[in-house]
């Protein structure tokens, strides 16, 4: 799993439509998810420092965890299927824990509230990440390829007999 913060919310440029965007650690690569406007106005709501004169839905959801000395241990974004992002909120309450399935854009809102990391797993990374600087996978890239053009077949054969003799632990 990588851990993602959110970089902001954007507009798609067709659609109008809102998209939360989480950035790795790196900022090498972010993570869109489009999200519905109601969504969009909680998690901005968090990231601008408003308080809201009552409390909204995912306020009170906060609220109530802390009625009942609950706390949101973590956000996991962990599977895309059909288009459709799924997550889940790891809830602990003393030395009880549990999953909880959550719509990432209310996961991410109640993850804002609470200072509650987000985690997305490698896959779905892998799948529907976009790279943010494409110079740097580029020189990561040019890099790996100049260490493969400078091995030999000798350079296994070395390796594979020091693990025999055992001097590579």
């Amino acid at each position: 799993m990588i851990e993602m913060k959110v970089a902001g919310i954007a507009l798609d440029a067709a659609t109008r439509s809102p998209i939360v965007l989480l950035r790795d650690s790196s900022d090498r690569r972010a993570l869109p998810i489009y999200i519905g406007q109601d969504q969009a106005r909680a998690i901005m709501s968090v990231l601008e420092n408003q308080t809201p004169p009552r409390p909204l839905t995912h306020d009170l959801f906060v609220n109530l965890l802390e009625e009942w000395d609950m706390s949101l241990e973590r956000v996991v974004i962990h599977s895309l299927q059909d288009n459709t992002f799924y997550a889940s909120l790891t809830l602990v309450q003393g030395e009880t824990k549990k999953e909880l399935d959550a719509r990432p854009s209310d996961a991410i809102a109640l993850a804002l509230r609470t200072n509650s990391p987000i985690w997305v797993l490698e896959e779905v990374i892998a799948d529907a990440s976009i790279p943010v600087d494409q110079d740097a996978d580029e020189a990561e890239r040019r890099a790996f390829r100049d260490f493969l053009s400078t091995l030999r077949p000798d350079d296994f054969n070395n390796q594979q007999g020091r693990f025999r003799s055992g001097e590579a632990q």
